[in-house]
């Protein structure tokens, strides 16, 4: 018998590792409005927040999963699936725009492979087009974690890329 593309898709899954999921819920267990300090804490853990942690969650902390959900969809700041090591964020604000932010995101896509809200498949880049960083006098500008980069061009956004490349 011959398995179906979602069998064998079931069966190349990953095991997550509880563990660390564990001991953040452990952390915040008796503490009053526990859940977002501890989803904070699982996606700090993993990256992410992998299924397995939102039905562990729920069952530890005693809520239904679609409440789980429900914070993670509302909020920005937590992810569902895997994110790269280094997070891209292009500004399409205003000034940027007007200063050549579409050719920044332009150029991403072509050295990269990934548009918004993608990540390469080693899992290093995640690129994010964002409505403003702040920086309008620096214009076009982007971000790669914590560091910024302003008057950025396509050559500078090749040498970011090829900086951030090289210290995998």
């Amino acid at each position: 018998m011959t398995e179906t593309a979602e069998q064998v898709a079931e069966n190349t899954v990953e095991e997550i590792d509880l563990g660390p999921a564990n001991k953040v819920i452990d952390k915040y267990i008796d503490m009053s409005g526990n859940l977002m300090p501890v989803l904070q804490g699982i996606q700090e853990e993993y990256g992410y927040i992998p299924e397995e942690t939102v039905h562990l969650t729920a069952e530890r902390l005693n809520v239904y999963p679609s409440q789980i959900y429900g914070v993670l969809t509302f909020y920005a700041q937590f992810h569902l699936e895997p994110r790269g090591k280094y997070i891209i964020r292009v500004c399409m604000g205003t000034a940027c725009h007007v200063k050549g932010a579409g050719r920044i995101g332009d150029t991403i896509k072509e050295r990269l492979g990934i548009g918004h809200a993608e990540t390469t498949e080693d899992l290093l880049f995640t690129a994010e087009y964002v409505a403003c960083i702040g920086a309008c006098g620096m214009a076009p500008v982007i971000m790669v974690n914590d560091a910024t980069y302003g008057s950025i061009t396509v050559q500078k956004t090749d040498e970011v890329i090829k900086k951030y490349k090289a210290m995998g």
